[in-house]
This record gives structure tokens, C-alpha cells and sequence, in this order.
């Protein structure tokens, strides 16, 4: 608007010079430089609808998995590095919320740590929406205490007893006298699903679970408690708390890379970016760049397993 009451100060003033010069002596000329004028203006609206379509087009958003979350925000920066023109935002929330938003059309990219439903995908045709699925790197579930606590090891049975109530006391899986303070995920994480269908099966949760809506409140919340037990996106792992290894047989098998990238461990998966079918060109450049050596070898300095080789 500015510019605007500025144009029309400066074509108020014009008249108002070339009147007082002499009207009679050039009587041709004022038109001309009024229409002069109306061409800047013009152009003046025209430039200003380009730059915004061209802001918006450069604009990119992807929300959903907490566990894709710092991957996806560390991919980010390093593409604006590169793009300069580029303005992408990233925020959490879960799987399922990513995907909701994908259908919506509320973002530009849904980030999942699990595979789309049928549900979702149908609901999303429905709505002019066709989903493509990009794997953009491997995870594994990491199963966690507090560091203080002397378990090491525990078998997916035991896991699945002490998250069914079965087991109440770490006593009873060769730990201290405690009553066990059991930590999940909400409804909407990929996360939750994918250690109910891996671990619980068919098997009903405890009543007294405490769910939590974030990989990092449950990261906190077992930290702090040394009778809770909670599982993470590998990723995450840290020295506040002690990831718990996945007894088969007489073996203990850890989270690490190797073992996620050969199935190895148990609770291997993987993370998965959603797009539309007819993405807009800087999410298809995005999608290029995280699948690229690049973008595989930040995929590997953040903590997950390369779906490419470096």
C-alpha cells in the first residue's frame, strides 16, 4: 500500500508541474507519460503477484512422526543451505496426524514411521489425493530404562508381559523389588502401532499405562523415574537413558545399524516420507535430495540406518 500512495504522490505531482509549465505548449505529452505511468503500475501489481506465487512455491511443509522429526529438520537445513530461496517447516505430532494433515491437504509431505493404512490411502483418494510412499531411512524400536536400573536384557515375551500386566516387578525379570512404571505412546504414533503389531500382537494393554504424546516426554519421563520402562525411536537414544537389548536364544541384540540394516533386530522399520501424487516441484527436489548420497549420509550422522549407500 505504500508503494502505492507513493506512485500516486508522484503522479499528482507531475500534473501539477506540467500544468504550471504550460499546458498549451505541450498538449501531447502529459497523456503519454500518464500512460507511461499506468504501465508502471502495472507492472508494479503484476511483479508483486509473481513474487508471491513464487514464495509460496518455495514454501514446504511436512509434519507427523516425532521419531522422523529431528531427521527431517536436520535434512532441512542443509537443503535451504543449498536453496537459499527455500522456506520449509517442519513440526511433530505423529504418524497418523501427518497423514490426516497429507489428506487435508495442510501440509506438503506427511512423515511416517509406519506404513499408510488402506483406510488412509481410500480416504485419501476420495479427496483427490494419491499418496506415494518414499522409504527415507531405516529405524528400530529402542526398548529403554533408567540407567540406574540393572536389567540388560529382556525377550520380546517378557516385553510383551510386562506391557499386558502379566509382569508387574522388576523383580521378576531379574531386577529390584519395584512395581514397574510401564511408558507408551499415544493413539496417533507410528511408534505405538508398530510396537503393537511387533510386540503385543493380539494382546490387550495394562489399564494402567501411561502414554505420552512425544518420543521425548518419553525419553524424559523414563530418565527421571528408575522404575519405568518406555521404547523410543532408536535415534534418540542418549546417555540419560539405557536402551535394553532384545534377548533370542542366548544372544542379546542391540538397536545398532548393523542390525537394523540386516533385520537382524527384532523391531527394525522403516521411515517413510507421503506425498501427493502431483507434488508441487520444491517437495519432488526435496524428496530427490534426502533419497541422494547427500541426504543418505545426513540420514546416517543423525542416528538412523541409510535406506542408500554413501
Amino acid at each position: 500500500m505504500k508503494t502505492i500512495q507513493n506512485l500516486k504522490n508522484i503522479k499528482t505531482t507531475f500534473v501539477k508541474k506540467e500544468t504550471t509549465k504550460s499546458t498549451k505548449r505541450f498538449p501531447a505529452q502529459l497523456p503519454a507519460q500518464l500512460t507511461a505511468l499506468f504501465f508502471i503500475l502495472l507492472l508494479a501489481f503484476s511483479g508483486a503477484g509473481c513474487l508471491g506465487q513464487d514464495a509460496d512455491d518455495k514454501t514446504l511443509v511436512l509434519s507427523g512422526s516425532t521419531s522422523v522429526l529431528p531427521l527431517a529438520q536436520s535434512l532441512s537445513e542443509s537443503y535451504m543451505k543449498n536453496d537459499t530461496e527455500a522456506l520449509i517447516s517442519v513440526k511433530g505430532g505423529g504418524s497418523g496426524t501427518g497423514i490426516a494433515e497429507l489428506i487435508d491437504s495442510s501440509n506438503d509431505i506427511a512423515m511416517s514411521s509406519r506404513k499408510i493404512k488402506d483406510t488412509e490411502a481410500s480416504n485419501a483418494e476420495s479427496k483427490g489425493i494419491k499418496p506415494i510412499e518414499y522409504e527415507i531411512a531405516k529405524d528400530g524400536i529402542a526398548v529403554i530404562v533408567n540407567p540406574a536400573n540393572p536389567v540388560n536384557n529382556l525377550t520380546l515375551e517378557q516385553i510383551q508381559k510386562i506391557y499386558s500386566g502379566e509382569i508387574k516387578n522388576w523383580k521378576e525379570v531379574g531386577g529390584e523389588d519395584a512395581q514397574i512404571a510401564v511408558i507408551a505412546r499415544d493413539s496417533a504414533s507410528g511408534t505405538q502401532e508398530f510396537f503393537t503389531e511387533a510386540v503385543m500382537g493380539d494382546v490387550s494393554y495394562r489399564s494402567d499405562l501411561i502414554t505420552q504424546s512425544a518420543t521425548g516426554a518419553v525419553t524424559q519421563e523414563v530418565s527421571r523415574n528408575t522404575k519405568a520402562i518406555g521404547f523410543i525411536g532408536a535415534a534418540y537414544q542418549g546417555n540419560s537413558i539405557k536402551t535394553v537389548g532384545i534377548k533370542i536364544g542366548e544372544t542379546t541384540v542391540m538397536p545398532t545399524e548393523e542390525n537394523i540394516l540386516s533385520e537382524t533386530y527384532p523391531l527394525s522399520r522403516g521411515l517413510y516420507f507421503y506425498a501427493d501424487q502431483d507434488v508441487k516441484q520444491i517437495a519432488d527436489d526435496f524428496i530427490t535430495f534426502v533419497l541422494s548420497p547427500e541426504g543418505q549420509k545426513i540420514v546416517r550422522e543423525t542416528g538412523y540406518a541409510p535406506v542408500k549407500n554413501t
